[in-house]
């Protein structure tokens, strides 16, 4: 196995960013730029052992600077939404940036995927990676605390990509942590996703409101829905089926509530392509996990070699606490407090049949 600087930019205010390599010994290949903890490609072995880059994102690591989408970066200090840019703690009402229409998303206007990351090489028997820190200052996008962050990958020899979250305040906060990872099993320029095969291994979800894609509190059973999942489906089977929650999310959009719960390394989701072979394990401990189908990707963003990639043609699986769930007493708490360790695992692993 092996780790390696591959390649570095001088971004337009002089910082330097890196990017770094991990290679296992059957030849997958993963990119990792300090810049935002993006996981800049991903090359995954299909049924007949041929590489392919099944990650969406762009060639240049400056890109990832401006990044609408958020292709393959660390999102925080909170992942997915918070209405109206607002929530309470201890009695005192504290305001995010509306960067969403009313609404907070993903951290803000120069959120977690926007920060330049200090990198630590991980070389163990098993695996190598990198050990990313960031340090978020009390007040940062409007959050309380002096917040530690460490994210660390690795690659292992069993072809999956293990992140690991860490964090720790000196000041009563909120957070909640995912990679913004966006899939294409056939390959990043490959097209349409609708054809892969996906099981959600959760039997309710939070349904949202209107487009704004709020959560209304209720935990409503996925069965007798057009998001159900429990049996492996292709994803376009239904997508443009008329359900409200669909044209809410102009296809899916949504946090699923998974069966084994908080803390509990389990099965999220598996995806299955027909083309490649290509399957996609995604385990976590983490309680719930939001399924988006690119339905805001519209070719006008010009990707890796030159792609213009168009909609629904990348998956994301973002492992994650509930959106808004400061403003939800019902929701799995998102509140970190000083003496308290923020911990969260998610395990991508590759297999090819």
């Amino acid at each position: 196995m092996q780790i390696d600087q591959v390649d570095s930019e001088i971004l337009p205010d002089g910082k330097k960013v890196d990017r770094y390599r991990l290679t296992n010994s059957q030849g997958m290949q993963v990119d990792i730029g300090n810049l935002g903890g993006a996981i800049l490609s991903l090359l995954v072995p299909d049924h007949r052992g041929r590489l392919s880059d099944v990650m969406l994102g762009f060639d240049s690591l400056r890109e990832y600077q401006k990044n609408p989408p958020h292709f393959g970066v660390i999102i925080g200090r909170y992942a997915n939404r918070i209405a109206h840019a607002k929530f309470t703690l201890d009695g005192m009402e504290y305001t995010l940036a509306k960067n969403h229409g009313e609404n907070h998303l993903h951290g803000g206007v120069k959120g977690f995927d926007k920060q330049i990351w200090a990198v630590q090489e991980v070389k163990e028997e098993d695996a190598v990676g990198v050990r990313l820190f960031y340090v978020s200052e009390d007040g940062e996008e409007g959050y309380p605390g002096r917040l530690s962050v460490t994210v660390t990958y690795r690659l292992t020899e069993a072809n999956e990509i293990r992140i690991d979250y860490y964090g720790v305040t000196d000041k009563k906060t909120i957070l909640n942590l995912t990679n913004h990872a966006y899939f294409n099993l056939s390959g990043a320029e490959s097209g349409s996703i609708l054809e892969h095969e996906l099981l959600v291994n959760a039997e309710t979800f939070t349904p949202v409101r209107d487009e704004g894609a709020i959560p209304t509190g209720e935990i409503r059973s996925v069965r007798g829905t057009l998001l159900d999942f429990l049996k492996p489906t292709p994803i376009g089977d239904r997508i443009d089926n008329d359900y409200d929650q669909l044209r809410y999310g102009y296809g899916y959009d949504h946090n699923y509530v998974l069966k084994e719960g908080a803390g509990i390394l389990g099965l999220a989701a598996r995806v299955r392509d027909p083309k490649s072979g290509r399957i996609l394990e995604v385990a976590t401990t983490e309680p719930g996990v939001q399924l988006y189908t690119a339905n805001h990707l519209d070719g006008s963003l010009v990707g890796k070699e030159g792609v213009r990639y168009g909609k629904r043609e990348a998956f994301c699986l973002e492992t994650q606490h509930f959106p808004d769930s400061p403003n939800h007493p019902n929701f799995p708490s998102t509140v970190l407090a000083p003496g308290e360790e923020f911990t969260s695992t998610t395990i991508y692993k590759f297999l090819a049949k």
